[in-house]
């Protein structure tokens, strides 16, 4: 596990591993000029102690300060490379998961939710750049000083140096001892960030359903439980933190003490010099700090650690629905709209039963063709299906006798428009929201869509016409001004095939009739899939597709199934009843 780590922070690395590699030199540097000015110090000392005088003071004062800035300057330059690569990192991988996650098919959605995402995109990639900045620069910095200060350490005293060097072992089982409990405890903090993640972008979203319901007690109380996770994961892995870290500064101070105990005898009988004595201790500050921080630095690679396997995991994850290498290429104005189901089945992942089974039906260009039957049904499965948001099985769905799965998915749904059931909008102006699958149309063209979804006299009632906004997900729209926004928007793509999804099913059975004429008249008819559960604006189109439970059971005009006892005859029976108790 620690070597696949290893092995994906290279590969984060690779790209700048020029810049790195000065960043890591430079602090190379800075460690060699570090083990450089003890022993400037240990001569200044003895040629002092034989002939005292200012001149000699003041030199040696001179050499030490222009290599203390020096080394000040190489570590700001180590600093600035290794922290910005940690940057350039952290924003590639946000480029790569949004550009991943656009991949993704949208059931891998309904499988994860929102916050988690937010949360891995957010603040575990924050996490993996302070693992490529500080862990990377601090680990190399403790190497450094170790690699260079313990060799001249025991040039000097071999047994003063091995004496004040005792206690590091017992660090480095502390470490070990503390690694995987730090690890464990990092991945809960994460896992409840994320909940609570989850929980505010829901209730955000959600925040008139809560207040209709009178709900914000209790979802005060959820979010107090999740908060409550965060701050005893928090705690926990603080009273962690809190008691490795004092423990690894106290055993590297110890050293010191060592040194000084130890020490003074060996100056007494002449094995070493004050000046020898000066630079040992020198020498084992510089590595209480680094040892001191390695604390910290195993949090930060520990945090990082959990963090990779998060992000990995999305990045992991393939499209279930992508282009074949041998994909066809279609053009939207080639295509004349016939729409063709053979033998069509689909069984949602972990359902017993097909939501669609054995579909067969036949579109010809330009008819409006209205889909009808109980909840549950089958009819949004239909309606995902079409434009191979589903990953339906080869030679099943055809657009003009070509496989749908053999189609190259771009040109496939720039051919099909699809108006789902829920009409999102986006928090931006109208004019945006209607020319977003098309974004360089000009405000004619979008005024004309507006019109043919008969929206358009609403929009110059508004304050600032086209240019009003309407807030996240179209919250300052009715539930109708919506739909026909959202129906505009696909008229504008001016796809030769367009599906409604109930999509209508907040406009009244006029205004829903008037739409539909609208879309079958004029010579650039497009073939229509009009799934609803009005019937008075169904009875209006060229045909009827009946479904229950999966399946088509019929298919004709309103004329011809009103002939005919079945499940159409009872819905719209239903449909005059309703009419006649309001």
């Amino acid at each position: 596990m620690a070597r696949s780590h290893l092995k994906k922070l290279g590969s984060y690395l690779r790209p700048y591993w020029q810049t790195s590699a000065l960043g890591i030199g430079a602090l190379l540097l800075v460690n060699v000029l570090g083990v450089s000015i003890p022993l400037l110090i240990r001569s200044g000392i003895d040629d002092l102690q034989v002939t005292f005088s200012y001149d000699q003071v003041l030199r040696y004062s001179l050499m030490v300060g222009g290599l203390a800035t020096l080394m000040l300057g190489l570590r700001m330059a180590s600093r600035i490379l290794v922290f910005g690569v940690g940057r350039q990192v952290e924003f590639d991988l946000k480029q790569r998961l949004f550009q991943h996650l656009l991949t993704l098919e949208p059931a891998y959605f309904e499988r994860n939710t929102p916050g988690d995402l937010i949360s891995r995109s957010t603040s575990d990639v924050d996490n993996i750049r302070r693992l490529v900045g500080f862990a990377v620069l601090s680990i190399s910095n403790t190497l450094f000083a170790y690699a260079l200060t313990v060799p001249v350490m025991l040039g000097i005293s071999p047994r003063l140096t091995l004496v004040s060097l005792a206690v590091y072992p017992v660090i480095l089982v502390l470490v070990q001892l503390f690694s995987n409990r730090l690890r464990d405890e990092q991945s809960r903090v994460q896992k409840s960030l994320a909940s609570l993640s989850d929980l505010i972008q829901e209730d955000m979203s959600g925040i008139s359903l809560i207040k209709i319901y009178a709900q914000e007690e209790n979802e005060r109380q959820a979010f107090a439980d999740l908060n409550q996770d965060v701050l005893t994961n928090n705690l926990t892995l603080a009273r962690t933190r809190n008691t490795l870290f004092p423990l690894l500064g106290g055993l590297a101070s110890v050293s010191l003490l060592v040194i000084l105990a130890v020490g003074a005898g060996s100056i007494a009988s002449g094995a070493l010099t004050v000046g020898d004595f000066v630079a040992l201790i020198l020498y084992v500050e510089r590595l209480v700090f680094p040892t001191a921080l390695l604390g910290f630095t195993i949090t930060a690679y520990q945090r990082g650690e959990v963090s990779i396997d998060r992000v990995e995991s999305i990045l992991r994850s393939q499209p279930k629905i992508q282009d074949d290498l041998q994909a066809l290429p279609i053009t939207p104005e080639a295509v004349r709209g016939r729409v063709t189901a053979r033998h069509l089945t689909y069984t949602y992942g972990g359902a017993d039963q097909p939501a669609l089974n054995d579909i067969n039906f036949d579109l010809t260009p330009g008819e409006t063709v209205a889909v009808v039957g109980p909840i549950g049904a089958g009819k949004s499965t239909l309606a995902s299906a079409l434009p191979h948001l589903l990953d339906i099985a080869p030679n099943q769905l055809f657009l003009d006798g070509e496989d749908v799965t053999q189609l190259r998915l771009g040109d496939l749904r720039q051919s099909i428009a699809v108006v789902p059931q829920d009409s999102f909008l986006f928090s931006t102006s109208i004019l945006n929201n209607i020319r977003y699958g098309s974004p360089r149309t000009d405000e004619m063209s979008v005024i004309y869509a507006a019109k043919v979804a008969q929206i358009h006299d609403e929009i110059l009632n508004f304050p600032k016409q086209y240019e009003t906004l309407v807030g996240e997900r179209g919250i300052t729209l009715s539930g109708g001004q919506r739909q026909r926004t959202a129906l505009a928007r696909a008229l504008l793509v001016d796809a030769p095939v367009l599906i409604l999804d109930d999509a209508l099913s907040s406009v009244d059975n006029q205004t829903a009739t008037a739409i539909l004429h609208n879309l079958s008249e004029g010579r650039q008819r497009k073939t229509v899939l009009f799934i609803t559960h009005q019937m008075s604006a169904a009875a209006a189109c060229d045909r009827i597709l009946v479904m229950d439970q999966g399946r088509l059971v019929q298919f004709g005009s309103h004329g011809d199934l009103m002939r005919q006892t079945g499940l159409y005859q009872d819905l719209w029976n239903q449909h005059k009843l309703k009419e006649v108790l309001a």
